[in-house]
């Protein structure tokens, strides 16, 4: 038996699921601004400096590691323990129905690790690498699973609204714990706290916040009967979520334009996160931008970037929401180009940077994920949207191993981030090429007037 049955969804009942949806994006937002965006990568560069001792390498598991390049690289070796979680993770939600406890567990996960990253110190760089990779593997399974829910809680027509308000509002959350985190880095010395103190602390804080908000959604939303509820025991259950996987990935060649739009999305997907996941350590490492710029410049594009996902959720209503994420492609291909000539010490010019990118971001994000609820099949929502996350939040791969070996043999961040721009060009030629409205009448979906 599944914990909840199936029950009518009137459109009160959608809409209290909704709000509740939405405060999962508020309390995952502060992993990624404190976390990925803002603290973690330039502490674990420094936390591997200090290991390294004035030598130029340190050794990680069989390899000698540039300490600059070592945080590029931890992030790759999560991403690639992400695409054998995540399926699985999306499998075994679908198959068995119970998508809220699946969540949840995968949450904790996270968030308790995210907590530990407190012990992160000295010249423990070996612990903060692994306590990243469990946080993002627990964080990638449970999105899955939160991502899957946008079907069953909203109509085909409410998709775009209710990502992009989902988006907006994990960006006011991220932003508010980043806002009170400057307050502490700023104050530490007042506070009689030392810096890396300092940080520490706003690294748990985020995992705090995290397991605290998810309570809300846990409340909010219900689970579906599963197609594999009739089959008893976990051993069944796990068993059963593998052979689903593998139904799923044999029939992704009867959808070949679900599979177009995957890999295109995979691609400028990545583009996107390595930029989000690096810019803190591209400006301490590149631009010499000290530890109080950075966070104000990612504190300004938390709720610059609310405003954003909103306007361009606004925008595809009424031009096309293929459309409106083609031309944020370009703008990320211009915002890159731009990056690479930011002149070293200046703060305005970076700023005025962020202000773009936060425009852009969110919108891509929101509208990629609503679109792709359209091409796939009903009642298998989880299991596709976990081949979808391989490339999301944190799930970097392919850019940050291209960013990591730039960084390895040419030691220069302006010539690893120029090469992000392949990743929006190839993404965005793929994506021009699909049929969207015959993907989604190929899966067996009304095609929305406005895609």
């Amino acid at each position: 038996m599944i914990a909840d049955q199936v029950v009518e969804d009137s459109p009160q009942t959608r809409r209290r699921e909704q709000r509740g949806w939405y405060f999962y994006d508020w309390a995952t937002s502060a992993f990624n601004s404190t976390v990925l965006t803002v603290f973690l990568g330039p502490y674990l560069t420094t936390i591997a400096e200090n290991a390294a001792q004035g030598r130029p390498y340190v050794p990680v598991l069989w390899f000698e590691v540039r300490p600059s390049a070592y945080y590029s690289f931890v992030v790759g070796a999560a991403a690639i323990l992400q695409i054998l979680v995540m399926p699985v993770a999306g499998a075994l939600a679908d198959y068995t129905g119970r998508k809220k406890e699946l969540m949840s567990l995968f949450a904790y996960i996270g968030a308790g690790a995210t907590i530990c990253l407190w012990f992160v110190a000295g010249e423990r760089y070996l612990l903060g690498g692994a306590l990243f990779v469990v946080a993002n593997l627990g964080y990638a399974a449970a999105v899955v699973i939160y991502n899957s829910f946008l079907p069953d809680i909203s109509t085909p027509d409410e998709r775009d609204g209710v990502s992009a308000r989902g988006w907006g509002f994990g960006y006011l959350g991220g932003g508010l714990l980043l806002a009170l985190n400057l307050g502490l880095f700023l104050g530490h010395e007042s506070l009689g706290v030392g810096e890396g103190d300092a940080v520490r602390i706003c690294l748990a804080s985020a995992g705090l916040w995290w397991a605290a908000f998810t309570v809300i959604p846990m409340l909010r939303l219900r689970n579906r009967r599963a197609r594999g509820a009739e089959a008893g025991g976990a051993g069944r259950a796990v068993t059963g979520s593998f052979r689903q996987l593998g139904h799923t990935i044999s029939g992704l060649r009867r959808y070949p334009l679900t599979l177009a739009f995957l890999v295109a999305y995979l691609i400028y997907n990545d583009g996107v996160q390595t930029v989000i996941s690096f810019s803190a350590t591209y400006a301490d490492k590149e631009l010499g931008l000290s530890q109080t710029v950075r966070i104000a410049a990612i504190l300004m594009v938390q709720f610059v970037a609310f405003g954003g996902a909103l306007l361009l959720g606004r925008l595809a209503t009424s031009y096309g929401t293929k459309r409106v994420v083609m031309v944020a492609l370009v703008a990320w291909m211009a915002v890159v180009a731009v990056a690479y000539f930011l002149p070293r010490g200046s703060a305005l010019p970076f700023f005025a940077l962020g202000f773009a990118i936060a425009i852009v971001m969110g919108g891509t994000q929101a509208l990629s994920r609503s679109l792709f609820s359209h091409v796939i099949p009903a009642g298998r929502e989880a299991e596709y949207y976990s081949l979808y996350e391989i490339s999301d939040k944190g799930s970097t791969f392919l850019g940050s191993f291209t960013l990591g070996l730039a960084l390895q043999m040419t030691d220069s961040y302006r010539l690893g981030i120029i090469s992000l721009v392949a990743f929006f060009l190839i993404g965005l030629v793929l994506l021009a090429a699909v049929n969207l409205p015959r993907a989604i009448r190929a899966a067996g979906n009304p095609v929305p007037e406005h895609i």
